[in-house]
């Protein structure tokens, strides 16, 4: 038996983001290296919080901080591929979420990677963990899936 995530499909995630990919994205073996699906995961959360005013990169009083992460692949990509990556919420809870996010060559109806990232909110200041502000749990919620 095998702990192998099932590959996900896009209606596995609420909202796409557009990902583009860098010429320096590739490494020897012609493909994006891992470390940087970790970037794409961050930019896409990230982006998405402050596009949503929930995030003011140098000024918000409460932030997330990524604790742990994750991700498999099924599927190489390669600058210059397009790519959109898929996001959800798998589980909102008082001060922390965790995100699923799928990398997507775009169009694609598979995820070539696939993963989670999870932030735990913080005061700024003390860096001691506080609940989720109510503005950014309610759009969370919006991303709840499956």
């Amino acid at each position: 038996m095998s702990d192998r995530p099932v590959r996900a499909d896009r209606s596995a995630f609420r909202l796409f983001r557009p990902i583009a990919t860098r010429w320096m994205d590739n490494d020897a073996y012609g493909h994006v290296n891992n470390v940087h699906y970790y970037s794409y995961f961050d930019s896409a959360v990230n982006g998405w919080l402050v596009e949503k005013g929930l995030l003011a990169i140098a000024e918000s009083p409460v932030v997330g901080l990524v604790v742990e992460s994750g991700c498999s692949y099924f599927e190489s990509v390669a600058f210059p591929d397009a790519l959109e990556a898929g996001l959800a919420v798998a589980h909102l809870g008082r001060s922390s979420v965790r995100y699923r996010i799928g990398i997507f060559k775009k169009g694609s109806a598979l995820a070539a990677a696939q993963g989670h990232f999870v932030h735990v909110y913080v005061d700024r200041a003390t860096q001691r963990p506080v609940e989720i502000p109510p503005a950014t749990r309610e759009a969370l919620a919006m991303l709840q899936g499956p």
